[in-house]
């Protein structure tokens, strides 16, 4: 029998992830494929956290 998949998520807190997107803004990285991937695990986490209401204040 295959192992069964480990449940998709983020091991960071989405606020860890907003300041680092944030960091990344204030260098100038926003075109960067470091950018796009925080991006994508930032919304992982607040999807995770339940934080949908509270999006407007991330990133």
């Amino acid at each position: 029998m295959p192992p069964t998949p480990a449940t998709p998520g983020t091991a960071r807190p989405a606020a860890v992830i907003n300041e680092q997107i944030r960091a990344l803004v204030e260098q100038g990285g926003v075109r960067s494929d470091e950018y796009l991937e925080l991006l994508v695990e930032w919304e992982a986490a607040v999807r995770s956290e339940g934080l949908r209401s509270d999006v407007t204040k991330a990133a």
